[in-house]
C-alpha cells in the first residue's frame, strides 16, 4: 500500500480526489481504511452526531475545533479538510479558528459566506454577508496559518440569496484575498456546474454531492469530465448510518436482540478497526523494553 499523500501533494496531482464526510472519529478510522485519500470532516454530520443538532450554527467555534482534533487523530496520516462553517464571526475570528484547526491536526479549513446563524448549504433560508466582510475572513485565514501547506477552502452561498453570476464574482474575490481552493455550494444543473468549471479553469474546484440536494448527484468520474478537483460527499455515511440505528433500535426494543442475518462487524472486527490489536503490540513492546 502506497503512503498518503497530504492534501498539498493530492491538488497537484492529476485527477479528480473523492473526500467522503466523516462525523466523528470512528467514521473517520473507517473512511481511511476503506481507502480514502483524503477525508472531509462535515459540520452537518458534527451537530447531529455529537450533539444532537441541526446544522444552523449552534455548534461553538472550541466544540468544533476539539471534533477536528479527534477526526484528524482518527484519520492520521490520511488529510483532513475541516468545515469551519462561517468563522463563527468576523476577519478575526476566522483567522484564530484557522489557526486552531491548523494546530489541531487539520491540512484544510473550509470557511463560507453566509451570515450567523448559518444553515447547511442545501437548506432553504439562507443569507449571506457582504462580499467585503466574506474576502475580508478568507483574507484573515489566509494570513493566519503557519504554513502555506494549510489550505484555505472558500465557499460561497451566493448562488441561493442571489445569482449564480454574484457567486462567481465572489469566488473570484476569495482567491484574490487568498483562497487556495473553491467551493461554490449548489449549482442547479450540469450548465451551472459547467459554468463554474469554465470560469475558473486551472483552480482546484469543490462540487458537494448531497442525497436529495440541490446539485445534480454526479459521480466523480462526470465531475472530474467537467473540471472539479474535489468531489465532496458529506452526508452519504451519515444518512446511511441513521437509517440503520432507527432500524436496529427499534428491532432491540421488541426485546428479542439484534437477529443473525442484520448486517454487523464482528465484535473482533470492530476492535481491527479502531486499532486495539496495534495498540496493544505497542504496550507490550514497551514493556518488554522496560524488562530488559
Amino acid at each position: 500500500m502506497s503512503m498518503p499523500q497530504s492534501l498539498d501533494q493530492l491538488l497537484a496531482r492529476p485527477g479528480i480526489v473523492v473526500a467522503p464526510g466523516a462525523y466523528d472519529a470512528l467514521s473517520a478510522r473507517i473512511a481511511t481504511k476503506a481507502g480514502a485519500q483524503v477525508v472531509y470532516m462535515t459540520g452537518f454530520g458534527v451537530s447531529g452526531a455529537s450533539f444532537g443538532l441541526p446544522d444552523i450554527g449552534l455548534v461553538s467555534a472550541a466544540e468544533m475545533t476539539e471534533r477536528v482534533r479527534a477526526i484528524a487523530g482518527a484519520a492520521s496520516p490520511v488529510p483532513l479538510i475541516a468545515d469551519g462553517d462561517n468563522g463563527h464571526g468576523g476577519p478575526l475570528n476566522a483567522a484564530r479558528l484557522t489557526h486552531a484547526y491548523e494546530a489541531a491536526g487539520a491540512q484544510c479549513i473550509q470557511i463560507e459566506d453566509q451570515v450567523s446563524p448559518k444553515r447547511c448549504g442545501h437548506m432553504e433560508g439562507k443569507e449571506v454577508v457582504t462580499l467585503t466582510e466574506a474576502a475580508a475572513k478568507i483574507r484573515a485565514a489566509a494570513e493566519a496559518r503557519a504554513s502555506r501547506g494549510f489550505k484555505i477552502m472558500a465557499r460561497t452561498d451566493a448562488r441561493a440569496t442571489h445569482d449564480l453570476d454574484e457567486a462567481l464574482r465572489r469566488g473570484e474575490a476569495f482567491l484574490k484575498a487568498g483562497a487556495d481552493i473553491l467551493f461554490v455550494e449548489a449549482p442547479r444543473d450540469e450548465a451551472e456546474l459547467r459554468k463554474v468549471a469554465e470560469t475558473f479553469k486551472g483552480v482546484p474546484l469543490v462540487a458537494n454531492i448531497v442525497e436529495d440536494g440541490k446539485t445534480p448527484y454526479l459521480g466523480a468520474k462526470a465531475l472530474e469530465e467537467l473540471g472539479y478537483k474535489i468531489a465532496l460527499f458529506p452526508v452519504s455515511a451519515l444518512l446511511a448510518v441513521a437509517a440503520r440505528l432507527e432500524s436496529v433500535y427499534a428491532t432491540l426494543l421488541k426485546g428479542e436482540g439484534l437477529p443473525t442475518e442484520e448486517p454487523r462487524v464482528t465484535f473482533q472486527r470492530y476492535n481491527e478497526l479502531i486499532g486495539l490489536p496495534e495498540m496493544l503490540a505497542d504496550a507490550a513492546a514497551i514493556t518488554k523494553k522496560t524488562e530488559s
